[in-house]
């Protein structure tokens, strides 16, 4: 018999109210345990919860959500007690102490709703996200996945190529039936172009939705004493960058996270870029030149009081490539000898930082996402987006091939999108998946 688990579902106590969340066949007699009577369902009671000797534990409210109308689609009690840690260790003890129950592992609650049908894969990779979400891009982009919209998305076309292979079969089976003419998948193949022009336009927007799940990533590169190490702290509010005059004192990729107009934004300052035989610098110049490949900005610091040079932006014609000239608030003179489009600013007195900050926004809203846009989030479902594309383009054009060939590459594509949802062997991905959730979840 499957056992009967339970979590503190709420914040590290002490707070105001703690939530332990009860799942399993055994919710029943714990309610009956623990306050004497199996409340109705959804309705919130306030009872005295006892332990041994019918000993009261504490007073709180007690809600029964019975199979298979709850989150994990099993018998689901709440516990929603006062928290303090004498008050959630009492009932954790008690309820560990019940034949048939145990602490849940993270991600179980989730889990068991996926493996009951309340939750397909990409909504559960919805919720994850959604817990985790900083700001406010990211809460709508994981608050729709969890509600199931690329589930209905990639189920949609599932069901398309599921009536194609319908009517290969049926023309293959009944060919000789007069109700089932000859030409009947002669009327398919152009929808199933229609359907792999529509997955090639989902796919690529993937990149959009990637930088709103995991941030846009701005590398601050320079030479030493640039004003990296200001900036960073300027733009987080706070030091988290070591600032000296003393050259190299930056010897690895500080990271901080900001959020700028909703979006999640990923600054990097790096090691000051120079020739040195020093090993442990020269490890930090490697990682900062790794850190500018991949990120989505690269803003190149200079002193505004050297001459502008041509050969100092290693990619003057990357639009990835941003000059910053620093340290405006030690110029004397003109910026007459400015390259057109280097940003000026002073992380001192926060001079020119406003046109920085306006240069980011213009950049990060190039992948914006439009309200009510279905994009892939994760590189699995990229993977598998692909894999189906492939093999329904092989499927849709290849006029040359015969129609059981044609038919066996819809079926794999299928299968492609079934792996996204998870209805076709994910067994392998599951583990990987649910240890991503905290305890009570």
């Amino acid at each position: 018999m499957r056992e009967t688990i339970f979590a503190l579902s709420s914040g590290l106590p002490p707070a105001g109210v703690a939530v332990i969340r009860i799942s399993g066949p055994g919710v029943r007699f714990g309610l009956e345990t623990l306050v004497r009577s199996v409340p109705q369902p959804r309705v919130a009671h306030l009872c005295h919860i006892r332990g041994d000797a019918g000993l009261v534990l504490d007073q709180g409210l007690v809600l029964f959500f019975p199979a298979p109308n709850s989150f994990t689609g099993e018998d689901v009690a709440e516990l929603q007690i006062h928290g303090g840690r004498a008050s959630v260790s009492a009932i954790l003890s008690f309820l560990a102490a019940l034949p048939g129950f145990r602490s849940a592992e993270p991600g179980e609650y989730t889990k068991r709703a996926f493996e009951n049908g309340r939750m397909d894969l990409t909504a559960v990779e919805g919720l994850s996200d959604l817990i985790r979400a900083e700001t406010e891009a990211q809460r709508r982009q994981a608050l729709g996945q969890a509600d199931g919209v690329l589930r209905d998305l990639y189920e949609g076309w599932a069901k398309q190529i599921t009536h194609a292979r319908a009517m290969v079969e049926a023309e293959l089976d009944f060919s000789d039936e007069e109700d089932i003419p000859g030409s009947v998948t002669d009327q398919i193949w152009p929808e199933m172009v229609d359907l792999v022009a529509e997955i090639s336009a989902h796919l690529s927007k993937a990149k959009a939705a990637e930088i709103v799940r995991d941030g846009f990533r701005i590398a601050l590169i320079g030479p030493p004493n640039a004003g990296k190490s200001s900036l960073l702290n300027f733009l987080a509010k706070r030091d988290v960058a070591i600032v000296s005059d003393i050259a190299g004192t930056t010897r690895d990729v500080v990271e901080v996270r900001l959020d700028i107009d909703g979006n999640l934004v990923l600054l990097q300052d790096t090691a000051g870029l120079r020739e040195s035989n020093d090993k442990i610098e020269l490890e930090g110049i490697r990682r900062s030149l790794a850190a500018a490949e991949t990120a989505d900005l690269v803003l190149e610091l200079r002193d505004c009081r050297e001459l502008p040079d041509i050969s100092e932006k290693p990619t003057s014609q990357d639009n990835k490539y941003l000059m910053v000239r620093s340290k405006v608030d030690m110029l004397e003179g003109s910026m007459s000898t400015s390259s057109p489009g280097d940003i000026f600013l002073s992380a001192k007195t926060g001079e020119g930082v406003d046109i920085l900050l306006s240069a980011i926004k213009s950049r990060v809203s190039d992948y914006t996402i439009g309200s009510g846009e279905v994009l892939p989030t994760r590189e699995r479902h990229t993977h598998y987006l692909n894999v189906c594309l492939r093999e329904l383009e092989v499927a849709a054009i290849g006029k040359d091939l015969a129609i059981e060939v044609r038919s066996e590459f819809l079926r794999s594509a299928a299968i492609a999108l079934g792996r996204i949802t998870g209805t076709v062997d994910v067994e392998d991905l599951l583990g990987v998946i649910f240890s991503e959730f905290c305890v009570g979840k």
